[in-house]
């Protein structure tokens, strides 16, 4: 009790409020298309590569839109680009629920879709901001946490899209955003970490190693949790012959574990590291995928993914306890760097289970081909944080004593504000 007082006293919760409900209900709008899939897919008599790919269309879309919100969040600042965003959203759900009655409209609602996942970098960096360094990673668990708007979306869109039609859906999802937008604009608070930097000097991250491991592991922890959020309602329902409301429920169970477990990974990574919280779940992660790869009975295979999903979530809070440390002065564009080429993992997964699907007969060799890629990750982060240690992260991914602030590759620079 104690410990959660001083991390409440140490930075500013309203905005941290804001900062996750801005996420969630932005996340909860991303992921639409995919906690409807079963009733698009029956709509217009889908394929499973075709419904593969309709699912990872706001992924992909959301994944381009999230550095060039990331960038723009430090001309305007992190709030005003969180209203720029949730305006814009709600234009989109207006497109969505007056004019979409097609295949090719759905499509291209997904690319409108993706404006909602332009949100992470910002959502984490606003939250975030007002702590000091031994608090980030649980402030960033916290915000980062938004990704439950995933149980949002699969619970109640197959409820709504039931009892009122699929496409009706996108208006209550519009209604739904005032909530977050007026929370963000009459209590949050730009945070005061803000620095003023050359444009060259903010996306300075894109060409440094060490934003690039952070991108491979991202694949895996974020691109496997949107992959398989979007894409298992479509699995349950086609692998298991489910109702689409109870494909909407199951994903919802293993859902609420990786967004729940994401606190706890930012958490646990501030206690031991965030180095060592990532190597134990992505040797997890890669278990579990081959297991569920089997998809042995649907009671079994529900445990496994939420299992998978608890995994994977703990590695997306490791890894953002990790970002603010290395990039202190750029979080926010940093971070949405990182969040892009996680989100365009995302898109990997769900074509890769169609087209496996469609050609072999069976989902596993999808699952099976991410499990190798998370392998090379992990092998990549061993050999990567050898030279992090003692530079700009403490052992085992600990803050150091005496942080300094890295603001290009190789350079350092002292005196970075503890709050």
């Amino acid at each position: 009790m104690a410990s959660a007082k001083l991390f409440l006293k140490s930075g500013h919760p309203p905005t941290l409020l804001a900062a996750f409900l801005y996420f969630d209900f932005s996340f909860a709008v991303w992921v639409l298309n995919g906690a409807m899939g079963p009733f698009i897919s029956d709509a217009f008599k889908l394929t499973a590569a075709q419904t593969g790919f309709m699912v990872s269309v706001p992924t992909l879309a959301g994944a381009f839109m999230r550095f060039p919100l990331g960038v723009l969040s430090q001309y305007i600042g992190r709030k005003n680009a969180a209203i720029v965003e949730m305006s814009m959203i709600l234009a989109a759900m207006c497109y969505g629920y007056f004019f979409v009655r097609s295949f090719n409209d759905v499509l291209a609602m997904g690319v409108l879709l993706g404006i909602a996942g332009a949100s992470f970098g910002v959502a984490l960096s606003l939250g975030s901001g007002w702590f000091p360094p031994q608090y980030k990673g649980l402030a960033m668990g916290i915000a980062g946490a938004g990704n439950s708007g995933t149980v949002l979306a699969t619970l109640f869109a197959p409820i709504l899209a039931t009892k009122y039609g699929w496409h009706q859906v996108y208006g209550f999802a519009g209604l739904m955003m005032l909530l977050p937008l007026g929370v963000m604009i009459f209590f949050a608070k730009e945070p005061p970490d803000r620095e003023h930097q050359s444009f060259k000097e903010h996306i300075a991250c894109l060409w440094e190693k060490d934003g690039w491991v952070f991108n491979m592991v991202y694949i895996i922890t974020f691109g496997g949790f949107i992959g398989l959020s979007t894409f298992l309602p479509s699995f349950f329902y086609a692998q298991f012959h489910v109702t689409k409301i109870q494909a909407g429920q199951l994903t919802t169970l293993a859902a609420i574990m990786g967004s729940a477990l994401r606190v706890v990974g930012g958490y646990v990574s501030d206690r031991i590291g965030g180095i060592v919280t990532l190597s134990v779940v992505l040797l997890l992660a890669i278990g579990l995928l081959l297991l569920t790869s089997t998809a042995p009975s649907l009671v079994l295979t529900t445990i496994l993914f939420m299992l998978c999903f608890s995994s994977l979530g703990m590695g997306n809070g490791a890894l953002f306890q990790l970002v603010p440390l290395r990039w202190p002065l750029t979080t926010a564009v940093a971070g949405s760097m990182i969040g892009e080429i996680g989100a365009l993992g995302g898109a990997i997964l769900p074509n890769a289970m169609g087209l496996s699907k469609t050609y072999t007969g069976s989902f596993a060799v999808g699952f099976v081909l991410y499990s190798m890629l998370a392998a090379v990750v992990l092998i990549t982060l061993q050999f990567a944080q050898r030279k992090w240690v003692g530079r700009w992260v403490g052992k085992g991914g600990k803050p150091l004593e005496m942080p300094s602030v890295l603001t290009t590759e190789g350079a350092t620079a002292a005196g970075m504000a503890s709050a």
